[in-house]
C-alpha cells in the first residue's frame, strides 16, 4: 500500500461533506478526516478494524480522547499538519490502550476550504506491526516472494449512474491510470479510453443494472500511454443526497496475473516461488487439495503425497469445517468475504493447530478454483490466551486482596481480645481451652488470607538472594518424609543461578505444588524435580507479565491422573478446586501463582489426562550472592514503658490493639483517621516514641501521615501496620526510613517484640 502526493501538495476543495465521507467510508484503507480541533469528520472502515474500534461511529469525537494513549510529539504533527505541512512518517510506534505496541505507517495532509484556509486534516495510517516482524524471516527470499504477496493498490473512484461522469478519484487511480485528476473528473471512462475492450463494459453495466453491485469482475483497462493492465473491479451503487452514484473500486492485478500465468507455464518457476514461502500455499478446487507446497504439508503435518487431491475438510476441525466449508462456497460466488479469517486443523497425529486463511478467485484447467494462503498462528493465539489469563487472574487477585485485607482487620479484633483474655485467665481455668481455640480458629484464618494475599500481589516479606537448589531440596526431603508412597527423582544444575527470593513463600510454593502432584496419584507414583538455568527471550516472556533475560527454573512433574483442557485453565483461579468436600480449599494453587508473580517470574502447566502434569516455575536470576537465612525471632513477652501513638480507621482494630499496648506497659494515644493522627501527634510530639501506622485508610493514607510526621519529627519511629503484607507502597515507605512493618493479625507477643525490636534500635545521630 502507498500514498501518493496530490498535485500542488494540496487536498483540493471537497465538492461535499457527505461526497467525502461516503468516498472515505468505502477506502479499503487506514484513512479519517478531521477539523482544526481534530474532531472526526469521516473515517474509513479500515480505521476502526485496524485500531480495535468496533463498529464505533467516531464523527464529532475528539481525536484524543478516542487515543488518549498518542504520544505528545504526534500532537506536535498535527500542529504542523494544520499549519500546511505535509507530514509523512514511514516507521512509528503506536501504543495502544492494552499495553502493547504496534509499528504503523503515517501521512498527514492538510486540506482546505473554499477560502484556501486549511479546514483541517486528512490522515492516512496502515499498521505494519506484522511486516516488520515477517522482514526478517524473508529477507533471503524478499523478490520471490513479494511478487507472490505484496499488497496491490486500489483505485477508487465516483461516478453518476446515468452517464458515468466522475466525480471523484483517488491519487491510486491516477496511479494506475497516469492521468491527471482534471483530465478525469466530469468525463467518463469511454472519454478517457479505459476500456480496451468496450464489450466488457457492457457486460459489466448489465450486471450492475440487473444486481445494483459487481464483485471481483476481472477486465484489461487502458493507461494514458496504451500500456494494458488486467484489474479486478468491484462496484455498488450508493445513494448521495438522493442522488444514485456508482462507487468502483479497481485493483491493478499485473503480478497477480503475472504469477498465475508462471504457475500454468512453468512447475519451476513456482517451486522458486512457493515452495520457499514461510506460509501454506495451495490450490484447493472441487474441496480437493492441488499441488501443495512444502509448509502446507508441514503445517498439517502430513506427508506431501498424501496431501495431493485430499480432501481439504477432512484437516479441519469438525467445529469449524461448516464455516470454513460455506466460505469457501461463498468466495466461488464472488460474494463479499473478510480478507481474512481464522479456523482450525487437525493434523495426521491429532495436533490442532490454528491457522489464518486468505484466498484468491482463480481458475484451474478452465474451472473455478482458489488459491489459499494459509499462514500458522497458534503461538499468537497462544500469546493472545496468556494475555487474556493473565488480565483476569489480575481481577481476581485485586478482589481478592480486598477480601483479605478487611478480613485480616476483623481477625485482628478476635486475635487482640484473645491475647487479652488469656492473660487474664490461668493455664487451669475452664475457658482457657476455648480461647485458645479461638486463637487457633484465628490462625488458620489468617493462614487463608495469608494464601489470598500472596495470589492477590500482597506482596513478600523477607526477600534475599538464594541458592535454589538448597531450597528444593530441603523441601523435597521434608516431603518425602511424610509420603513414603511417592519416590522423588532429583536433578540439579550445576553453579545454579542465585535468585532472590522470600524463602519461606518459595517453600510454600513448592508444597502446594507437590501436594497437589500427591493427591494425583491416589495410589502412589513418581514425582521428578528439576532444576537449570535458562535464558528466555522477549518473545517467550510475552504475555506472562515478566522481563527477558536469565531465569532459574525449577520443574515439576508427576505420573498422576492429569488434567484437562478446561482444568488447566481454571487451576490457579482461587476457590478452584477438583478434590472433594474437605480435601482442600482451593488456594494452593492460587497463592502459588500469586506469589511466584510478585517475584518477577511466572509458572506454567502442561497436563494430559492419564499423562501426569508438569509445572514450570521461572524465578528471575540474581547478580547478588546468596545469604544464609536468620532463624525465627524469640517468643518470649517483652514489655515496656514508652509513649506510642495507634493510628487505624478500623474501630475493632484500634480498640483492642489500645489495650494491647497497655497490657504491654506504654503510655497510648489513638487516631481513627490520618488528619486525627496529625493534630494528636503535633499537640504531644515531644512525647511519643513510636507511631503504629495503618497503611490504608480513607482520605489521608498512612504514606501522606507518614510524609506528615516525619516532617515534624524525623526521628520518631514508625511501625507499619496493615491486612495487606509487604506490598509496593509499604515497601516504598520503609525505603524511605520507616522502622518496620506488622501484619494484621498480630497477637501479643509478636507486637511485643516487634515494638522493642524498633525502639531498641540504635537511633540515628543527630547533626549538632
Amino acid at each position: 500500500m502507498s500514498f501518493k502526493t496530490p498535485p500542488n501538495n494540496k487536498i483540493r476543495k471537497i465538492q461535499s461533506e457527505e461526497l467525502l465521507r461516503i468516498f472515505i467510508q468505502y477506502t479499503p484503507v487506514a484513512v479519517a478526516l478531521f477539523d482544526r480541533e481534530m474532531r472526526y469528520l469521516a473515517h474509513s472502515k479500515r480505521w476502526v478494524i485496524d485500531f480495535d474500534l468496533g463498529e464505533e461511529d467516531l464523527v464529532g469525537r475528539s481525536h484524543y480522547d478516542v487515543f488518549p494513549e498518542i504520544p505528545p510529539e504526534w500532537k506536535e504533527e498535527h500542529k504542523r499538519c494544520l499549519a500546511g505541512k505535509i507530514i509523512k512518517k514511514e516507521e512509528e510506534q503506536f501504543p495502544r490502550k492494552d499495553g502493547s505496541v504496534d509499528w504503523v505507517r503515517r501521512e498527514l495532509h492538510p486540506w482546505y476550504d473554499h477560502t484556501g484556509r486549511v479546514g483541517g486534516l486528512i490522515m492516512f495510517s496502515e499498521v505494519i506491526t506484522e511486516r516488520k516482524k515477517e522482514q526478517e524471516a524473508l529477507r533471503t527470499s524478499k523478490e520471490k516472494f513479494s511478487k507472490l504477496f505484496q499488497a496491490n493498490p486500489h483505485g477508487i473512484s465516483l461516478s453518476t449512474l446515468d452517464e458515468g461522469r466522475y466525480i471523484e478519484i483517488n491519487q491510486a487511480f491516477l496511479d494506475q491510470t497516469g492521468w491527471e485528476k482534471h483530465e478525469v473528473i466530469g468525463r467518463t471512462s469511454m472519454d478517457i479510453g479505459l476500456w480496451d475492450n468496450p464489450q466488457d463494459r457492457v457486460k459489466a453495466r448489465k450486471i450492475i443494472d440487473e444486481k445494483g453491485f459487481l464483485r471481483n469482475f476481472l477486465v484489461n483497462f487502458r493507461r494514458k500511454n496504451g500500456e494494458v493492465y488486467p484489474c479486478e473491479w468491484s462496484c455498488e451503487v450508493i445513494d448521495i443526497q438522493g442522488e444514485k452514484c456508482i462507487l468502483s473500486v479497481v485493483t491493478d492485478i499485473s503480478e497477480r496475473v503475472r504469477i498465475e500465468t508462471a504457475l500454468k507455464e512453468s512447475e519451476e518457476k513456482y517451486r522458486l516461488i512457493v515452495e520457499n514461502a514461510s506460509d501454506a500455499i495451495f490450490i484447493a478446487q472441487d474441496g480437493v487439495i492441488k499441488f501443495p507446497n512444502p509448509k502446507t504439508a508441514q503445517i498439517l503435518n502430513v506427508p506431501a503425497e498424501e496431501l495431493q487431491n485430499a480432501p481439504f475438510p477432512q484437516f479441519i476441525h469438525p467445529e469449524d469445517r461448516d464455516k470454513v466449508i460455506k466460505n469457501h462456497e461463498k468466495r466461488l460466488r464472488g460474494e463479499s468475504l473478510p480478507h481474512t479469517y481464522d479456523f482450525r486443523v487437525i493434523g495426521k497425529t491429532g495436533e490442532v493447530r490454528t491457522v489464518q486463511i486468505s484466498t484468491i478467485l482463480t481458475e484451474w484447467d478452465g474451472r473455478p478454483a482458489t488459491l489459499n494462503f494459509l499462514r500458522d498462528i497458534t503461538e499468537v493465539k497462544r500469546l493472545e490466551t496468556q494475555l487474556q489469563q493473565a488480565q483476569r487472574m489480575e481481577a481476581i487477585g485485586t478482589l481478592a486482596g480486598g477480601i483479605a485485607h478487611d478480613f485480616n482487620n476483623l481477625l485482628m479484633g478476635i486475635q487482640g481480645n484473645a491475647s487479652l483474655l488469656l492473660m487474664d485467665l490461668r493455664d487451669d481455668h475452664p475457658l482457657a481451652d476455648r480461647v485458645k481455640d479461638i486463637q487457633e480458629s484465628v490462625r488458620r484464618g489468617a493462614e487463608l488470607t495469608r494464601q489470598l494475599l500472596g495470589f492477590a500481589r500482597g506482596g513478600t516479606y523477607h526477600i534475599q538472594p538464594t541458592n535454589i537448589n538448597n531450597l528444593v531440596s530441603e523441601t523435597c526431603q521434608l516431603f518425602a518424609r511424610t509420603k513414603k508412597e511417592i519416590k522423588i527423582h532429583q536433578k540439579y544444575q550445576e553453579d545454579i543461578w542465585a535468585a532472590e527470593v522470600d524463602r519461606t513463600q518459595i517453600n510454600q510454593v513448592l508444597l502446594n505444588i507437590l501436594v497437589n502432584a500427591w493427591q494425583a496419584m491416589p495410589g502412589g507414583g513418581d514425582i521428578f524435580v528439576e532444576t537449570e538455568n535458562v535464558w528466555l527471550s522477549e518473545n517467550y516472556v510475552r504475555g506472562y507479565n515478566a522481563r527477558p533475560g536469565r531465569f532459574v527454573k525449577i520443574s515439576i512433574t508427576d505420573t498422576g491422573v492429569g488434567m484437562d483442557e478446561y482444568t488447566m485453565s481454571r487451576i490457579f483461579d482461587p476457590f478452584f478446586t477438583t478434590k472433594e468436600i474437605g480435601r482442600g480449599t482451593g488456594l494452593g494453587l492460587a497463592s502459588a501463582y500469586g506469589i511466584i508473580r510478585n517475584h518477577g517470574g511466572f509458572i506454567t502447566v502442561y497436563s494430559e489426562r492419564d499423562k501426569g502434569s508438569t509445572f514450570n516455575i521461572y524465578l528471575p536470576a540474581s547478580e547478588s550472592e546468596v545469604t544464609q537465612d536468620t532463624g525465627p525471632p524469640p517468643s518470649a513477652l517483652k514489655k515496656g514503658s514508652e509513649t506510642v501513638l495507634i493510628v487505624d480507621d478500623e474501630d475493632v482494630v484500634l480498640k483492642v490493639a489500645i489495650k494491647m499496648l497497655e497490657e504491654l506497659g506504654y503510655k497510648v494515644y489513638s487516631a481513627e483517621s490520618g488528619m486525627q493522627a496529625l493534630e494528636v501527634f503535633k499537640k504531644n510530639k515531644e512525647e511519643i516514641d513510636l507511631v503504629i501506622l495503618d497503611m490504608i485508610m480513607p482520605g489521608m493514607g498512612g504514606a501522606e501521615v507518614f510524609e506528615a510526621i516525619k516532617s515534624e519529627k524525623p526521628d520518631v519511629k514508625i511501625l507499619l501496620s496493615s491486612g495487606y503484607s509487604i506490598n509496593g507502597k509499604a515497601q516504598d515507605i520503609l525505603r524511605r526510613g520507616c522502622d518496620g512493618f506488622i501484619q494484621k493479625p498480630f497477637d501479643l507477643g509478636g507486637l511485643s517484640h516487634k515494638l522493642r525490636e524498633i525502639i531498641e534500635a540504635k537511633r540515628p545521630s543527630r547533626p549538632s
